[in-house]
């Protein structure tokens, strides 16, 4: 069997999975990742650049004779790296850039839900602050009064362009933040102002080729920075896999009428979706209704997820890309359930001071069914150091969601540096739900 060379794209902890479970393939020599973290030097080859650098990657596939590249993040997507790949007679995995633009646009998507009569939020577009700000005070005319709403940076903004609003005042800052100050850049020239969904949300991966869809099992976020999903919004602290609130009916929906439609809708639009497909969900009374969708692995829900899977990732992604994906069995996962905390910089997601050493790497890792995935590391003189917002995912099994919860978290507790903080309740939903 002949031995594969695989490029994974990106640094963050969703890479950092990636590269250790295809690097477990029996089929693969060597795993690069670009430009990987302090986490990947160890799992994987790293290799210097940025994941943006498009012209760059592909020079380096080349050279390497890479026979498979996987792309981690959103914004190369987005950018055309998969075209620009097969235009250079390179295999990789993802979707097109016209296909991409699922994630890379929140219009195009919510419109594209609407006309696929995919269950979604009530919404609004606007292309400039001043008719975004009419609307919500023709609609509340009062100072004070209560909203529920949210609004919605339209481009990629790295999970922060949504803002949940509860006061007109809110509403109002965040139509500003977005389209008048452009906090989040180019990502605030169209927004979204859409209705409040309240429920449990949950996130339902899968793998698609066009045609098959392989679904993933479901897992749930903690995208709030703090205890209780209070604070602002962040690339997410957290995630456990697989989730109760989703039982096998459930799932049967979403597949139903959520994922079997969107894969139909991204045809008749002549921009057919291979890759990870995404459906950010809120579980509402009236059932589940898409918040967003990703064209990509979610972080940090891969990390439990890939925690679990106990079938070669090689062979699906392959598959996937040669487009025979229905020829994939079933797909093996450890029965046991999984949870990846995140462990953060002081500061996060505002501003936060980098280059702090972290301690106690070596002792997490010593514990039993517990793998720490790097996200926002480097290595400087020897020492690891922090570089990003969310630094760690500090994942684990265990035979019950309690079990896994007490693992991740003596994990937590070895590893230390200047401002180190994390939430304390990943999967607290679970076990309410459950008693597990």
């Amino acid at each position: 069997m002949s031995q594969m060379k695989v490029l994974v794209v990106g640094g963050g902890g969703r890479e950092h999975a990636l590269a250790w479970k295809i690097g477990q393939s029996p089929r693969v020599e060597t795993v690069y990742v670009a430009p990987g973290n302090a986490g990947t030097a160890i799992d994987a080859v790293n290799v210097p650049i940025p994941a943006t650098d498009i012209p760059a990657l592909i020079d380096f596939a080349k050279t390497e004779s890479i026979d498979l590249t996987v792309v981690g993040p959103e914004a190369p997507l987005v950018a055309g790296i998969v075209d620009q790949m097969n235009d250079a007679g390179l295999r990789v995995f993802g979707p097109s850039a016209a296909a991409a633009e699922l994630e890379g646009s929140k219009v195009f998507c919510k419109n594209l839900l609407h006309s696929a009569d995919i269950p979604t939020a009530d919404y609004r577009t606007f292309r400039d602050a001043g008719d975004a700000t009419r609307y919500i005070k023709d609609r509340y005319s009062e100072p004070g009064d209560s909203v529920s709403v949210v609004v919605k940076a339209d481009g990629l903004a790295a999970g922060k362009g949504v803002i949940v609003c509860s006061t007109r005042e809110e509403a109002l800052d965040a139509i500003d933040r977005i389209a008048g100050r452009r906090e989040f850049g180019e990502a605030g020239k169209e927004l979204i102002i859409e209705e409040r969904l309240t429920g449990q949300e949950a996130s339902v991966l899968a793998i698609t080729d066009g045609e098959t869809i392989v679904t993933l099992p479901a897992a749930q976020d903690h995208k709030p920075a703090h205890d209780g999903d209070t604070g602002p919004n962040t690339g997410g602290m957290g995630a456990y896999c697989p989730t109760p609130i989703v039982d096998e009916a459930l799932m049967a929906k979403v597949e139903s009428d959520v994922l079997v439609p969107i894969v139909h809708a991204m045809k008749r639009a002549r921009r057919p979706f291979k890759g990870v497909l995404y459906a950010g969900l809120m579980l509402t009374p009236a059932g589940p209704k898409v918040l967003e969708f990703n064209v990509r692995f979610g972080d940090p829900e891969c990390q439990p997820l890939l925690m679990r899977l106990q079938s070669d990732l090689v062979d699906v992604i392959e598959a996937a890309v040669d487009g025979r994906l229905g020829e994939i069995e079933d797909l093996k996962w450890d029965p046991r359930p999984s949870i990846c905390v995140v462990m953060a910089s002081e500061g996060y997601p505002g501003d936060y001071e980098k280059g702090r050493p972290i301690s106690g790497l070596e002792q997490a890792a010593e514990l039993e069914d517990v793998k720490v995935f790097h996200a926002g590391t480097d290595v400087v003189d020897g020492q690891v150091v922090n570089t990003g917002g969310r630094v760690l995912g500090v994942t684990a099994v265990g035979d019950s969601i309690s079990k896994a919860k007490l693992q991740a978290y003596t994990a937590v507790k070895h590893i230390r540096w200047q401002g180190a903080w994390c939430r304390k309740d990943i999967s607290d939903k679970a076990l309410r739900h459950s008693g597990a």
